[in-house]
């Protein structure tokens, strides 16, 4: 099934969701019609019934598209270096389920560090904090986010250990996104 944004589907099974902003945990039942109004990073937005609702892909089938594969172990040798650039590009996967621009480029990311971990003077992995906020200090998506990002963080080659600390201060504000952020959202 080819994915079109703003087609309406109907769910194949019943399938777990989120309501955005509050991030509470709801079913679509089977049957149901919805419409994808995102299809971005490891995730849906959905309208049902007027309400928004993210889908993981890994209930992607409910919607007729393939599921993701779980995930594999992961090589437990993480002693050498941390790619940087490997870091970001793991965050710029994640994306707010009502803007479709990734959270690096909404500015939503403050600050992200890697320290090496040793033990008794041998690196045994590498630790990765991050400081963020999220564009409304009220919203509910804030853990899913934080989680989306620590997820895709420990999927870096040589990361063991990831500490994503949610911040407000400073508030964000639209002057943090990218140039390329504010032309995709028409805001030049």
């Amino acid at each position: 099934m080819d994915l079109h944004i703003g087609e309406n589907i109907t769910v194949l099974r019943d399938c777990d969701a989120l309501l955005i902003p509050m991030g509470t945990p709801v079913t679509i039942p089977e049957g149901s019609r919805v419409m994808i109004t995102q299809a971005l990073g490891s995730s849906y937005t959905v309208n049902i019934n007027g309400n928004l609702a993210r889908i993981e892909s890994s209930n992607a089938d409910a919607l007729g598209f393939e599921s993701t594969p779980q995930e594999t172990e992961k090589s437990s040798k993480a002693d050498g270096p941390v790619n940087e650039d490997a870091l970001w590009e793991a965050m710029e996967q994640c994306f707010d389920p009502e803007i479709p621009v990734n959270i690096v480029d909404l500015g939503l990311i403050y600050h992200c560090d890697i320290k090496p971990i040793e033990i008794d003077g041998s690196q045994v992995g590498n630790q990765v904090d991050v400081v963020m906020t999220l564009t409304a200090a009220g919203c509910g998506m804030g853990p899913i986010l934080v989680e989306d990002v620590r997820s895709r963080l420990l999927d870096v080659d040589n990361v063991t250990e990831v500490d994503v600390e949610l911040v407000f201060d400073p508030p964000w504000d639209r002057s943090m996104m990218s140039d390329e952020a504010r032309l995709q959202l028409g805001m030049f």
